[in-house]
């Protein structure tokens, strides 16, 4: 018996995206990536921040290339030599958390500007 989990097949990623609703991530090399766009470099530096708390705090840590405005995220497990679920579940848990705003008509205001794009 394995302590290494599921590792999946590059046929079976788009699958299991579509399942954890990353539409916007995608399968490239031997990693799940997506690409953030922001409203500048300091929100840049806020979304790279909150990517590696996720990260710290899982025990999973991603992949980042930072620039002005973007912020490119690519996950695998190392330990496994591919992608298993512990990339699809840091994936969705990164995407909630970099995306989310408030609710409108609720108690918090909400950002000033969008700070960080979903496409």
């Amino acid at each position: 018996m394995s302590d290494k989990p599921k590792k999946y097949t590059d046929e079976e990623v788009p699958g299991k995206l579509a399942e954890y609703g990353l539409d916007a991530w995608y399968l490239e090399g031997d990693w799940i990536r997506r690409k953030y766009n922001t409203d500048g470099w300091p929100s840049t530096l806020m979304a790279v921040n909150q990517v590696g708390y996720l990260c710290e705090a899982a025990g999973h840590h991603a992949d980042l290339n930072v620039t002005w405005g973007k912020l490119w995220v690519k996950l695998a497990t190392h330990s496994a030599g591919g992608i298993t679920d512990k990339d699809f579940t840091l994936a969705r848990k990164i995407e909630d958390t970099v995306l989310w705003r408030p609710e409108e008509g609720g108690p918090l205001d909400g950002p000033m500007g969008k700070f960080v794009f979903s496409k």
